[in-house]
């Protein structure tokens, strides 16, 4: 029994692990004869992230790699590689991601990104929307990617819109937000950016 739970406890753990990963991105930027590497975090908390690379054809600090906070929907700058004269690098790494946050994380200049949220949000820009330029312009400054349709641009769409909505208590012609789709469903009562976020954080 104890074996078995166990066993159960580092697949928990292994999982855990392998989804905080998957949060982090490192990508690498050349510039004159130095290999430099980004870590992204394209979740919505900060993590602590270390990086340990190795390969060939480049030269890095021989110090004990150190955890750099890496906050939400940003991008950090992590090593700086020097490249060997006439060497082309390569390299592999590893990450050690965790949440739980350390005093001692280095802290760098982090510039924001986009993220896709758990829900991917399209816009539908109604035609008595009084509520559309609010929730597009906050949009617009968040750390959100979504998509944005102007319903008079699209009849074809429209169509298939306004026939949604034909038996429902607001008819379209009635509706003055945007119609919001949240992963698939749709949303005619979201009047605010506020309103959006929970709408977004919804357990199905």
């Amino acid at each position: 029994m104890k074996k078995t739970l166990f066993t159960l406890l580092a697949l928990l753990f292994t999982l855990t692990t392998l989804a905080q990963k998957e949060k982090i991105k490192i990508t690498d930027e050349k510039q004159n004869n130095r290999l430099l590497l980004f870590a992204s975090n394209t979740s919505e908390e900060d993590l602590d992230v270390t990086l340990t690379v190795s390969g060939t054809g480049f030269r890095q600090s021989t110090r004990k790699p150190r955890a750099y906070r890496v906050p939400a929907a940003s991008k950090v700058p992590m090593l700086s590689l020097v490249i060997e004269r006439g060497k082309k690098p390569v390299y592999s790494y590893e990450l050690d991601v965790t949440s739980e946050l350390s005093r001692r994380a280095i802290r760098k200049p982090a510039t924001p990104i986009k993220i896709d949220p758990d829900k991917p949000i399209l816009i539908y820009i109604t035609e008595n929307c009084t509520t559309c330029d609010s929730i597009v312009s906050r949009l617009d400054s968040s750390y959100y990617n979504y998509r944005k349709l102007v319903l008079a641009e699209k009849p074809e769409v429209k169509k298939t819109i306004v026939g949604a909505f034909k038996n429902t208590v607001t008819p379209y012609e009635e509706i003055s937000n945007p119609i919001i789709s949240l992963g698939g469903k749709l949303y005619s009562e979201i009047d605010s950016y506020e309103a959006l976020l929970v709408a977004l954080k919804e357990e199905e």
